[in-house]
């Protein structure tokens, strides 16, 4: 007999990425189509997105957009929504957020997982250059190529607009702003893309270099074999580390079976 007297657990989500709206989708009844599915008796499921993409891909459930007001802000909403679990499950790149949401967990005592999918690997052929931010990025390039296919988004085109002297195909999900490379095209798109159309894209354009961060989406990954294919060397942002002390899954099965111990632990004290 499921329990009725007790209130639905209430799971927030930090997304906006894949993993977060399949996490979101196992987690609602309705969407997955099968009650068991979700860990435990009862769940209301509250997924928040950053509001920085003009047209976002809902996920399931409950959805706020925008921010919180840093870490303060976040555990004031924790507290008066009465959540019982907090999952990071933003891009690899959103260290702020992640920083946040761990200061936020803390101080409201709400248990926190990471969802964070794996990295890339270079293989057999790849010529990847790591960095640790854009700006190592951009210090790279003069010296490999003069055509550049950015692929690091929008909000980070100002790290590369002193780069005069080379041309830059930027895709990105939304148009662009200032500051941003002077010598650009913009390609508005949106994962996934395929190896027959990546390969296309750097022959057409005449790419000798590719920037991207290490996001690990298979959505995006075909630029990278396409540019293996090609000879093309890649220039790879690492990731930021996430905060001390959080734990982390790497897909969604491994954060529900996550919120499934977290609420039988609960129950039995």
């Amino acid at each position: 007999m499921p329990d009725t007297a007790r209130p639905p657990r209430h799971v927030l989500i930090l997304g906006g990425t894949t993993e977060a709206r399949r996490l979101a989708a196992a987690l609602v009844p309705e969407a997955a189509g099968a009650p068991e599915s979700a860990p435990g008796p009862a769940l209301r499921v509250t997924s928040s997105l950053a509001g920085r993409v003009a047209a976002p891909r809902l996920p399931a459930g409950e959805v706020r957009i925008g921010g919180f007001g840093g870490p303060e802000g976040l555990a004031r909403w924790l507290r008066e929504h009465a959540v019982d679990a907090l999952i990071d499950a933003t891009h690899p790149f959103a260290d702020t957020i992640s920083h946040n949401a761990a200061l936020a967990a803390a101080t409201a005592h709400v248990p926190l997982l990471a969802l964070r999918r794996p990295g890339w690997v270079p293989g057999p052929g790849d010529d990847w250059h790591q960095v640790t931010s854009l700006d190592e990025a951009a210090a790279a390039l003069p010296a490999l190529g003069s055509r550049i296919f950015l692929t690091t988004g929008r909000m980070g085109l100002s790290h590369f607009a002193h780069l005069a002297d080379l041309w830059f195909l930027v895709r990105s999900v939304d148009a662009p702003e200032p500051p941003h490379p002077p010598r650009m095209t913009t390609l508005l798109d949106r994962g996934p893309f395929t190896l027959e159309g990546e390969r296309a894209l750097l022959r057409d354009h005449r790419i000798d270099v590719v920037v991207t961060k290490d996001s690990g989406a298979a959505a995006t990954a075909a630029k990278l074999t396409a540019a293996r294919e090609a000879g093309v060397p890649v220039v790879v942002v690492r990731r930021p580390p996430l905060p001390e002390g959080v734990p982390v899954a790497a897909d969604p099965d491994e954060a529900a079976q996550w919120l499934r111990r977290i609420f039988s632990e609960a129950d039995s004290h």
